[in-house]
């Protein structure tokens, strides 16, 4: 069975931001496709998908290489974020179905439950999850698309800190569902850029002054399990 393109750029993409594949090393076409179980004809297609994502470049002599972004261009991502998720909350707040609002709110619930026991890890990912569903209820799909990458190169040059108090964070989630939920898109947009704010403060650039050499650290999954996102 042919594996689809999109399911190989996501396994790739994952391990680029898990730093599987480290910054400046080079992605092979043979070495990938071995890696995933897959031919080389979806490993191609999945580059250049990534490329156009700017988690790859192509260099002469070279071939595909995993992006060297600098300081400024990462610190450009947050404030992109700043700009797009406030906005993402308010479009939200008026085109949001019931089937969003649902889910947003168990999602506030579990947070909150996880936030009062300290359970750190389940939040991050319950956070992830808030953020991405969030988006879609934007009822934008390049706004949804744009709010993914972000998220997803963001991850991949910033080591995010536990916020100093989970609880309240998970508040100001809730109020970003109120608001939502009543489609009032100032609120919606007011309490989304406050919470944004200070999430970022907690962003802290992987690279900069130190740089491991280049490598492959093992993979977490391969592409031809069913446990692949997207």
């Amino acid at each position: 069975m042919r594996i689809p393109a999109h399911s190989v750029c996501t396994a790739i993409r994952d391990d680029i931001v898990a730093g599987v594949y480290e910054r400046g090393s080079r992605l092979t076409e043979e070495l990938l496709a071995r890696r995933y179980g897959v031919s080389r004809v979806p490993v191609r297609e999945a580059l250049r998908t990534l490329e156009a994502e700017g988690f790859v470049v192509t260099r002469r002599h070279a071939g595909a290489c995993v992006a060297e972004p600098t300081e400024q261009e990462a610190s450009d991502l947050l404030e992109m974020r700043l700009l797009l998720e406030p906005l993402g909350a308010s479009r939200a707040a008026q085109r949001r179905t019931e089937a969003h609002l649902k889910v947003l709110r168990g999602l506030v619930r579990l947070g909150q439950e996880r936030a009062r026991r300290g359970n750190s890890e389940d939040l991050r990912s319950l956070g992830g999850w808030f953020h991405e569903t969030l988006a879609q209820a934007s009822g934008s799909p390049a706004m949804t698309s744009t709010l993914t990458q972000l998220r997803h190169k963001i991850a991949w040059m910033y080591a995010v800190e536990a916020p100093a108090d989970p609880v309240e964070s998970w508040a100001e989630h809730g109020a970003i569902v109120d608001a939502v939920a009543r489609g009032d898109g100032e609120r919606a947009r007011a309490v989304t850029a406050l919470h944004t704010e200070r999430s970022t403060a907690a962003h802290r650039l992987r690279f900069g002054s130190q740089e491991r050499a280049n490598g492959v650290r093992n993979s977490q999954h391969a592409v031809n399990m069913p446990s692949l996102r997207h």
